[in-house]
């Protein structure tokens, strides 16, 4: 999976940092080791950009066994990323302008109503690896989905299931449904839905392939996730583009849990559609204004969509002649103009964004993730064959459902338990550690480079112990 990542395969990040404590005379348990990897962590800069929960504000947490003023063990960017601190910065001024100025907020300041998402595309199809007439923002994540199905989904007879992965995060499962039901098809017929094997969790590339080989000249669109939300995992969209496209079927991608967590080239790799929210990895706050993109091959192209005024260009839109004149480019999704008090947290976190580099944060990401990997595994890793055990039957394992492989993988390890979850959960959030549960059987934990350190991963490991301890009494 080189073209997702720049893991060499024959390079764990684990080993890396085998190496780093080795050389230091630490072990990767010892406190000092952390710390030694965040003096050394060029992107350590950053976490000042973010403001962080104190544990006395956050509900569930017991101050009787913990600092309430000291900041929590924030794990859970994969379901809504911190807040940057310029964010109410830039929000007071939008509200400031709108006091002031009132309606002529629309074309004055940094941030002009009218066009304040066109100020940030460029940033943003930076991470997408797209151009920037490729990429718009606009509404939430399954609205776009749905415009962009209307354009792409356009069943015939010989060509009409949708192909996507099972355990699709169910709002894409409910639009992939309803498309196929608005165009008059069965669902139990047109659906293609890609299941992992028997007895594992998580989906093999060949296949994918494979499947598409064999129902490829039925199927109208593929549309899986980048990154699964429950798994964690990390497919190969160039290759899984390549193939559905060889066979005629058109190729999206929902980016939710890929963007600002993988390195994603979208242009390069032809892809016909995307869209994602900006709402996890990319920090803009709940609800945030979510991405689409459409590939440039398909400008000119006689594709049916929906039309709203703010796809026609900007230069005849108020004429109100109602000669529709659309811009070229994916700017002719947009329906209705741009909420632009949505932007200004956009804006806080592109601009952290624009410090860094994606290959600079996957590799630290590679070694955040690595870590908490190798010390969950060393603690809790069950034994791979009988004597291997310490013989106590009170001890807790936990299982690692997220592929080992970095290049299969962003920041986000699902976590299984030998006992029941909600209890491990419970006991977590008394500590001031944030992740998240999800069900049927897994706990999301995802230290996002961007913010979380090495030392956030040993103390994630301390109250993990504490947990299980008070579990074990």
């Amino acid at each position: 999976m080189a073209s997702n990542t720049g893991f060499q395969s024959n390079h764990h990040p684990s080993r890396e940092l085998e190496g780093i404590a080795q050389k230091i005379g630490l072990r990767l348990e010892d406190r000092a080791f952390a710390l030694h990897m965040d003096r050394e962590d060029p992107l350590c800069h950053l976490r000042k950009e973010f403001a962080f929960p104190k544990m006395k504000m956050l509900k569930g947490v017991d101050l009787s066994i913990v600092d309430p003023e000291e900041d929590c063990v924030y794990f859970c960017g994969n379901s809504l990323g911190l807040c940057p601190k310029k964010t109410k910065e830039y929000m007071n001024i939008e509200v400031e302008k709108w006091e002031q100025t009132g309606v002529q907020g629309h074309t004055n300041g940094d941030l002009p109503w009218a066009w304040c998402d066109e100020v940030l595309d460029g940033d943003m199809a930076k991470i997408v690896g797209a151009k920037k007439d490729e990429v718009c923002l606009m509404n939430g994540l399954t609205v776009n989905l749905h415009l962009l199905l209307i354009s792409f989904y356009r069943p015939t007879p010989q060509r009409y299931k949708i192909m996507f992965e099972g355990q699709a995060f169910p709002s894409d499962h409910y639009a992939f449904e309803s498309q196929i039901i608005l165009h008059g098809y069965n669902p139990n017929e047109s659906m293609v839905i890609m299941q992992p094997r028997e007895g594992e969790d998580l989906l093999r590339t060949e296949d994918i392939l494979a499947k598409i080989e064999e129902e490829g000249n039925s199927i109208a669109v593929i549309c899986f996730s980048g990154v699964h939300y429950y798994t964690g995992q990390l497919l190969e969209m160039d290759r899984i583009t390549k193939a559905g496209q060889a066979k005629g079927c058109f190729v999206g991608w929902d980016l939710a849990h890929a963007v600002g967590n993988a390195e994603i080239n979208l242009h390069d790799w032809g892809v016909d559609f995307a869209c994602w929210c900006t709402y996890k990895y990319l920090n803009s706050g709940a609800g945030g204004l979510a991405g689409c993109f459409l590939h440039e091959k398909h400008f000119y192209s006689d594709l049916p969509h929906l039309r709203g005024w703010w796809g026609h260009t900007m230069e005849t839109r108020f004429k109100m002649d109602r000669k529709w004149e659309p811009y070229v480019g994916a700017y002719r999704y947009r329906i209705s103009n741009t909420p632009g008090f949505l932007c200004p947290s956009l804006k806080a976190s592109l601009e952290i964004f624009n410090k860094t580099s994606i290959p600079a944060l996957r590799k630290k990401s590679g070694l955040l993730t690595a870590y908490l990997e190798a010390l969950i595994n060393r603690k809790y890793g069950k034994p791979r064959t009988a004597g291997d055990g310490d013989g106590d039957n009170s001890h807790v394992y936990v299982n690692i459902l997220t592929p080992t492989d970095p290049n299969q993988r962003g920041a986000q390890l699902s976590l299984s338990f030998s006992i029941d979850i909600t209890q491990v959960f419970a006991e977590l959030q008394k500590r001031g550690v944030v992740c998240d549960e999800r069900k049927p059987s897994v706990i999301r934990v995802a230290p996002a480079p961007l913010y979380c350190s090495f030392e956030d991963v040993h103390r994630f490991m301390k109250y993990l112990d504490e947990a299980l301890q008070a579990l074990n009494k």
